[in-house]
């Protein structure tokens, strides 16, 4: 089962506004009448019930909105881009990876829940709307915003009731066949089950969800065994049951490891509710060491099945059920590098200027927005442009930063020589 995947996504491009005068007949006055651009499509993840795996991403990775049509003339606005709809499924959570460091965006755990995850560009002002008393033929235009870019990491936790974890061969996945409809590969050796797989328990209302958790061995949650990868699926269980193979060397210690393994992924599975079942009672040796098990496990009474003959399964079935009518849904963490930040709302034409040197650079989302709209090789748009700097602040500060005729200064993703 395909369930991470590393993908590229980009918003479309906002449309350049246009530059257009109206000349019709009869009509001498006719003025500036350039449309603006349309906007850019966004990007939307949607959690789709019909999808179980993330194996349609595992050859397309990269994935791109439609840009906005340009603005034209007769004040004509230019086609928005439509927006792109990645289906992913019910369960997926979705991180944005910066500088190697990831940041959760969105957890879709209903279907049809959606996210958007990348904007697109705002579409340029066409030149109707830059005309004034003393300006009555403009012949400048915005130019389209792009849209933004991202890597994103899709991380599939499966969306299960109870999770039955174990030490390898213990029986999990013949369990889950009996349980249910469910067609593990089964087979006697270590490691058979080497994707988590789900079965539906039918119950009528009181139904369950499980999901067989591939082995868990020492030093799972370090990645020994991959049990990176299996861990995280058991975060979104109500109830946990482990099973012990009773036939095993060490049974008590081999559920301690396990245990040990799931706290050390994540402590809060220590308070998950959960049931001890020893597996394998059709063999002689299991029966008859079933008082010393109890002793040795401690706690409450475990329970006593053989998912081969199915000896005690509908009991244990039974148990499990009366287990999740008091459970409640776990609050998951999805997993997020940053630290817990405070917002505190900023001046709308706020900036900042650093000077390293050989570049100084320009903070601040409103300026930033307005080079980056600016026709820089339109000799009208740059007068219009050092105007609004001038009004915002933006040039006594660069005076002050040391900002020198020829210089580089830079406008978050624009460059330009300063005149």
């Amino acid at each position: 089962m395909i369930d991470r995947a590393d993908i590229y996504v980009k918003a479309g491009d906002g449309g350049d506004g246009a530059i257009n005068f109206r000349r019709e007949k009869f009509i001498p006055k006719g003025g500036p009448d350039g449309g603006d651009g349309g906007d850019g499509g966004d990007v939307v993840v949607v959690a789709d019930h019909n999808m179980s795996t993330l194996s349609s991403f595992r050859y397309k990775r990269k994935f791109n909105a439609d840009s906005g049509g340009r603005g034209d003339k007769s004040k004509k606005h230019g086609k928005d881009g439509s927006d792109l709809l990645i289906k992913v499924p019910v369960g997926t959570t979705v991180s944005q990876v910066i500088e190697g460091k990831s940041s959760a965006m969105a957890d879709l755990t209903v279907d049809g829940e959606c996210a958007i995850v990348a904007n697109g560009g705002q579409g340029g002002l066409g030149n109707t709307h830059y005309a004034t008393a003393s300006n009555q033929a403009p012949r400048m235009a915005q130019k389209g915003l792009a849209g933004e870019e991202k890597t994103l990491v899709l991380d599939l936790r499966l969306l299960a009731d109870v999770g039955l974890v174990g030490y390898p061969n213990a029986g999990k996945s013949t369990l889950l066949s009996t349980i249910s409809r469910a067609t593990p590969k089964i087979a006697d050796y270590p490691f058979t089950t080497l994707e988590p797989m789900l079965g539906v328990v039918d119950l009528g209302d009181d139904g369950f969800v499980v999901a067989d958790i591939p082995g868990l061995i020492e030093g799972a949650h370090q990645g020994h065994g991959l049990g990176h990868q299996f861990l995280r699926h058991i975060e979104r269980t109500r109830a946990l049951v482990y099973i012990v193979d009773g036939g095993a060397v060490d049974p008590v210690g081999d559920m301690e490891k396990v245990k040990q393994e799931m706290l050390l992924y994540d402590k809060t599975l220590g308070d998950r509710p959960s049931i001890v079942v020893v597996n394998k009672i059709d063999l002689p040796q299991v029966r008859d060491n079933m008082d010393e098990f109890a002793v040795k496990l401690g706690g409450p009474m475990p329970l006593y099945i053989s998912a081969a003959t199915s000896e005690g399964v509908s009991a244990m079935v039974g148990r499990i059920s009366e287990m999740l009518r008091h459970a409640k849904p776990p609050e998951l963490a999805v997993e997020s590098d940053d630290e817990f930040k405070v917002f505190r709302p900023q001046p709308r034409n706020a900036f900042s200027i650093v000077n390293s040197g050989s570049v100084i650079e320009v903070h601040g989302d409103q300026v930033e927005k307005l080079v980056a709209m600016t026709d820089l090789d339109n000799e009208e748009a740059r007068m219009y442009l050092k105007k609004r700097l001038s009004r915002m602040g933006v040039l006594k500060a660069l005076e002050k930063a040391g900002a020198k005729q020829g210089g580089v200064v830079q406008f978050g993703k624009v460059s330009m020589e300063w005149e």
